[in-house]
């Protein structure tokens, strides 16, 4: 499969990361979502924050690298048939919106922890602070955070029940030129 896109499909690297950029953002969830059934305190829920933390860093720098893969990979493939102007607009808004999310959302978890004074690990790797501690801006922060990840949620729904409407009803070609090519045999 190629890397680029082509007139009718996404390339093989923009498919990956949109998959995998969905894994890790579902992980991203259900850590800091399941953390809750552990005691605070209790290792288990410190393991289900520090996953949260990092797989949200690796969020952030995917995301960069997810862009960098979309300037290079060519012009996005045509839909079949083609939207009408006010879809195609409401969609670059909503690429827009996720984009901004994948890359605020990390961003806020790392100047929060930065601002509460806490590690900030990656996978073995501590990162360095962006703010130095400051409890009130820490909990402010916080309140953002949990504010656009509400907001996250509906944006990614948003995202799936436009592509199945797509898919199902539109029966246009939005769905199938993000999925993975099926081997022929």
């Amino acid at each position: 499969m190629n890397w680029k896109n082509t007139t009718d499909r996404y390339g093989s690297l923009s498919i990956t990361m949109h998959w995998l950029m969905l894994a890790l953002l579902v992980a991203v969830y259900a850590c800091i979502e399941l953390r809750g059934i552990y005691p605070k305190g209790s290792a288990a829920h410190d393991a289900m924050k520090t996953w949260h933390f990092m797989l949200g860093l690796s969020v952030f720098a995917l995301v960069l690298l997810r862009l960098a893969i979309r300037w290079f990979s060519g012009p996005a493939p045509g839909i079949q048939p083609p939207l009408p102007r006010w879809q195609h607009r409401l969609a670059a808004l909503m690429h827009l919106a996720l984009y901004a999310f994948l890359i605020v959302m990390p961003l806020l978890g790392w100047l929060t922890l930065s601002a509460k004074g806490r590690v900030i690990p990656l996978f073995g790797l501590e990162l360095p602070p962006l703010l130095d501690t400051d409890k009130g801006l820490a909990h402010a922060l916080e309140d953002i955070h949990e504010t656009i990840c509400t907001i996250g949620y509906y944006l990614i729904g948003l995202h799936a029940v436009a592509a199945l409407y797509h898919q199902y009803f539109a029966r246009d070609n939005m769905l199938r030129r993000m999925l993975p090519a099926r081997r022929r045999t």
